[in-house]
């Protein structure tokens, strides 16, 4: 594992989540979906008020990177300085990094995964919606709802109850023919895997309900990291099963889409 220095106490990042973070995975030094990362930090950079990093400084990590996979961790934050909550007029970000070697779990891709809708509800929040900020507490409170290891994820909604994302993936169904997505202008995170996959597949934002998933043939999680896990469960808050998917053509043809974006393993090698 390489890692730089941890942060000064005076750091807004570590003091009040004010910056932002990337998770790439990198196969034998090339971190995949780049552009895709570029794009989102600026956008978030844009939408804080701070510098983006020269290209040449994100990608000084990549010198270390060996064979194989690893996942690459940017952190950038507004540095230190400002009274209070107040940002500094000329801030002097701070760009921290880690760099660790990566196995992906081969047999959620193979035998699909469990998951269970959370009781927390994600507030909306347009200015913030779509960027990966520091502060996810959020996210953190939805995971404490469940240590059951045979669920691994969660479903969050926002306060009206329509979808948005799990509490680390995002979300994809298939519907009535439709390839369908939860909309992210009011919450949630926009994966670089999702953004890859809207610009290369017919995969349509929609804003629904929970219900959607019940009318579903198919329902898939995915990020730029894991890749695409099939759902074969759905529990509601209290355990009780919602739904079923048996794994089959549809969900291995979305899925081989996607490993072909990151060179993962497609459904034929399984």
């Amino acid at each position: 594992m390489s890692e730089q220095a941890s942060w000064p106490l005076d750091d807004r990042g570590a003091a009040y989540g004010d910056g932002l973070f990337e998770t790439i995975l990198v196969r034998d030094g090339r971190p995949l979906l780049w552009d895709e990362h570029l794009a989102r930090l600026a956008r978030g950079c844009r939408v804080l008020g701070m510098p983006m990093p020269a290209e040449h400084d994100l990608t000084l990590p990549l010198a270390e990177a060996g064979a194989g996979l690893e996942v690459l961790k940017l952190m950038l934050t507004r540095g230190s300085g400002g009274r209070g909550y107040r940002p500094p007029a000329f801030p002097a970000p701070r760009l921290r990094w880690r760099l660790v070697s990566f196995a992906p779990d081969a047999s959620r891709w193979r035998q699909g995964v469990r998951v269970r809708h959370c009781r927390l509800r994600l507030a909306g929040q347009p200015l913030l919606a779509g960027i990966k900020h520091l502060n996810r507490l959020e996210n953190v409170l939805a995971r404490r709802e469940w240590d059951d290891d045979a669920i691994t994820e969660g479903l969050l909604s926002d306060e009206a109850g329509r979808l948005v994302e799990a509490t680390a993936m995002n979300l994809f169904w298939r519907r009535a023919g439709r390839l369908e997505t939860p909309g992210l202008a009011r919450c949630g995170v926009a994966g670089t895997l999702r953004e890859a996959l809207m610009s290369r597949l017919e995969l349509h934002e929609v804003e629904v309900g929970g219900e959607a998933l019940m009318q579903a043939e198919a329902v898939w999680l995915g990020n730029s990291v894991q890749g695409i896990w099939p759902v074969v469960r759905l529990d509601d808050m209290s355990g009780k099963v919602c739904r079923r998917w048996t794994l089959g053509g549809l969900h291995r043809h979305f899925q081989a889409e996607a490993h072909g974006v990151l060179g993962y393993p497609t459904p034929d090698a399984f």
